[in-house]
């Protein structure tokens, strides 16, 4: 690649010769971009027949002019006229000189009809068509001959011939740029940090080459990172003193040209999103915003009369959203390659150094950034409850970069905010913003107000998913106590908070009363609310779940198939409920040992859920974790490891070492090791998870429970049978205690245990356990 476009070039007219040249030569330290000059030379050395026309497009500065020139080099033209198109003036001068000089006339119909009339292979090159109002056509030889190369910033062109994006360089260019014009030796230390460099410069050409001419005036290769963190602004609007090429311009003053020709709308907009993260940026954010009905917490419209009146300019007479407004503003941006968009994603995006810039240039950054605040919490407010999962993934980053802005900014918001970090998965940076927001109400409405109970209810939920199950009750417990008292046991609000704290009860251990919760909840949501409603299926699918922890798989099935089936008419197979629904069926599947039928219905759910969430999502790592507990289960270890060994990495990083799906992919992986009789690092696993297991949640939680039978087996299995003797016992004991001798878990600790007698040549207390665990099966 290269390192810059060679815009508005300075050029005399040549005299007139058997070939004329008008173009200089490329920058002397010229680099790379093969892979464009390959298909530059493919497409003008085969003849179609037609007129070549080819067009270069893409952001100021990536480097445009330089590969033509580079391009024009290594080719062989009869004539080559290089026309600085900026303006029309230019154009017609341009071609007026070439009439001139061909002793054809001095006007721009000549040059044209000398163009036409000549079958020589001569190339004109239009430079620098920019501007989106002039119509370049009008300038165009009309004749089935000839070469045409066009350069602009304007996409638009590309409907002129074939045609390539420029962007960015290759990072080996990029750094061979960067040390070219620094004047710096190849050195593994210099290599590596400009490395370094490059990468910071996101490999934009002009933006290396003003760095190494930094570079190479301050003999400091090392310290420019640090230099340009604090001054970025002014390192990328300085021009050095000596250049390799004619190109005038600076990266920043490259783009504020284009700026300064866009309208006070369009110019808005773009500073508006360089406080949103440079991708993923849909209109959907602006039209739903523009739909705002604030709620009794949130601030009222007139508060908010500056975003509001930002949105009025992509409203129609009546108030509704008009997406041609909004389409003639965006591609006004997009004319000058200040923004781009993916039509696949339907997402637009901004090069990263545009994006910085776009706020650099802002001499009072908080009115627009408190307006773009504004719009996301706006936003937030109005996305559906069947969209908020998939729409939080999208939105996280944008929330992130507020935040880091200006942390104040979002604060109108909070509840709003909390509700997308809760659902991107991010429960710590959730439960920091719903407690905020629990003080907040506390003190301005009261602890009895339906908003406080809210905000008590959705941190409760917050602490369940940080593993915090007994601060989750206590708060659960509170808000079912006011509800009831407020509202009546019969209120959907009572139902719900009903159903939470059922589910911690089950998080809990505690089984028969998470199932005497549920089934009053169930009951009531098919009276009051009707069989299909989504909170009677959300209870159904909670009854279900509770069902399977007390060992009663059959009933569990049965729930569960119905769930999904409701869930597939009601919400589509997509939605995060049903893919939800489809998972529980699996892990009865696996409960009850059908274990194709779990992994054609995980692969499923992974899939979707990679597809909606993103990999990283919780919701996606555990279906990834399932899917290799199924792999595990059917022999197939090598699968099972490879998946659990990424979950746990990814576990790890994003929710913490004691999180417990944390330890459940830490225990999965153990289970595996053993699969593949690598007994040292499954104990290694299963002994950390127990001795978390225990600190968190205490000796007699299920999960605990469930570390230490892990820990037994691989005991068992490497022939530790006296340390897998003392656990099993002490299983047996408390699932005893805690389920009941005809519970499946207490069955397999009787198994369990009988099969370590055996090997320890206990032949006794083996056959009395065998003949209880005999006696209770008959019972069951």
């Amino acid at each position: 690649m290269q390192h810059a476009s060679a815009e508005h070039l300075n050029h005399t007219v040549a005299s007139s010769g058997s070939r004329i040249n008008h173009c200089p030569p490329p920058s002397r330290i010229f680099q790379g971009r093969q892979a464009i000059l390959d298909k530059m030379h493919q497409f003008f050395n085969t003849d179609s027949g037609n007129q070549h026309i080819y067009v270069l497009y893409g952001l100021g500065g990536a480097g445009k002019t330089q590969i033509v020139l580079k391009f024009i080099e290594e080719s062989s033209f009869s004539d080559i006229f290089l026309i600085d198109t900026s303006k029309v003036e230019t154009i017609e001068g341009g071609l007026k000189s070439m009439a001139v000089v061909k002793s054809v006339g001095d006007s721009t119909q000549d040059a044209l009809r000398w163009l036409q009339s000549n079958h020589n292979k001569w190339l004109v090159f239009f430079d620098n068509a920019d501007d989106p109002k002039i119509n370049l056509n009008e300038f165009l030889p009309k004749c089935s001959h000839g070469n045409i190369i066009i350069t602009s910033r304007n996409p638009d062109l590309r409907s002129y011939g074939a045609h390539m994006l420029v962007s960015d360089m290759e990072e080996t260019d990029a750094i061979t740029l960067l040390l070219q014009r620094a004047n710096k030796e190849s050195s593994e230390e210099n290599l590596k940090l400009a490395t370094e460099n490059v990468k910071e410069l996101y490999y934009l050409p002009l933006a290396i080459v003003q760095a190494g001419a930094f570079i190479s005036r301050s003999e400091n290769l090392e310290g420019y990172l640090a230099l340009y963190h604090s001054n970025r602004a002014r390192l990328l609007s300085e021009k050095a003193a000596q250049s390799h090429d004619d190109y005038t311009q600076t990266v920043f003053t490259t783009w504020q040209i284009s700026f300064d020709q866009l309208s006070h709308v369009a110019a808005t907009l773009l500073q508006l999103c360089s406080f949103l993260h440079y991708t993923g940026i849909s209109e959907d954010m602006f039209s739903t915003a523009s739909k705002y009905e604030p709620l009794s917490w949130l601030p009222p419209r007139e508060e908010l009369q500056e975003p509001l009146e930002f949105l009025s300019h992509f409203l129609g007479p009546t108030g509704e959203w008009n997406s041609l407004k909004f389409l003639d503003v965006t591609n006004e941006i997009k004319a000058y390659s200040l923004i781009s968009f993916d039509p696949r994603t339907q997402l637009f995006s901004i090069h990263p150094l545009v994006h910085a810039w776009s706020r650099s240039i802002l001499l009072d950054k908080e009115p627009l950034q408190s307006c773009m605040s504004s719009i996301l919490g706006m936003c937030i407010t109005e996305i559906p409850k069947n969209e908020i999962q998939p729409t939080s993934v999208r939105l996280l980053p944008h929330i992130i970069l507020l935040k880091f802005v200006n942390p104040d900014g979002i604060a109108d918001f909070r509840s709003e905010i909390s509700k997308i970090y809760y659902n991107a998965g991010k429960f710590q940076d959730a439960q920091d913003m719903a407690e905020q927001v629990l003080e907040k109400s506390r003190f301005r409405l009261g602890e009895d107000n339906p908003n406080t109970l809210v905000a008590m209810g959705n941190l409760a939920l917050t602490y369940s998913d940080l593993g915090e199950f007994q601060k989750a009750m206590e708060l659960q417990v509170l808000v079912l106590e006011k509800r009831t008292k407020l509202l009546g046991e019969d209120h959907p609000d009572t139902l719900l908070a009903m159903g939470d704290l059922a589910s911690t009860y089950s998080h809990l251990g505690e089984s028969q009363k998470a199932k005497e919760l549920k089934v009053l909840v169930l009951g009531k949501c098919t009276k009051i609310l009707g069989e299909d409603h989504p909170d009677t299926l959300l209870a159904m699918g909670d009854l279900a779940s509770t069902y399977s922890d007390l060992g009663q798989f059959q009933k569990a099935e049965g729930l569960k198939v119905l769930v999904l089936e409701k869930h597939n008419k009601l919400l589509g197979e997509d939605h995060p409920r049903t893919l939800l629904a489809i998972g529980n069926l699996a892990s009865t599947y696996s409960n009850l040992g059908e274990f194709q039928k779990a992994k054609e219905l995980e692969l499923l759910v992974w899939e979707k859920r990679t597809k909606l969430l993103g990999e990283d999502h919780p919701s996606t790592l555990l279906a990834m974790g399932n899917l290799a507990s199924t792999y595990a289960n059917l022999g197939q270890f090598q699968k099972a490891e490879e998946l659990e060994v990424l979950v746990l990495e990814k576990c790890t990083k994003l929710l913490g070492e004691d999180h417990p799906d944390t330890l459940l992919a830490m225990a999965n992986l153990a289970g595996t090791y053993s699969g593949l009789r690598e007994f040292q690092k499954a104990k290694e696993l299963e002994v950390l998870v127990l001795e978390k297991c225990t600190k968190l949640l205490g000796v007699d939680h299920p999960d605990t429970l469930r570390a230490m039978a892990n820990l037994a087996v691989t005991y068992n299995t490497s022939g530790d049978f006296d340390k897998a003797q003392g656990l099993e016992v002490e299983v047996l004991q408390k699932c005893r205690q805690s389920l009941g001798d005809k519970h499946p878990h207490t069955i397999l600790s009787m198994e369990n245990l009988a099969d370590t007698y055996q090997k320890l040549g206990k032949q006794e207390e083996m056959e009395e356990l065998q003949q209880l665990i005999k006696d209770t099966k008959k019972l069951l």
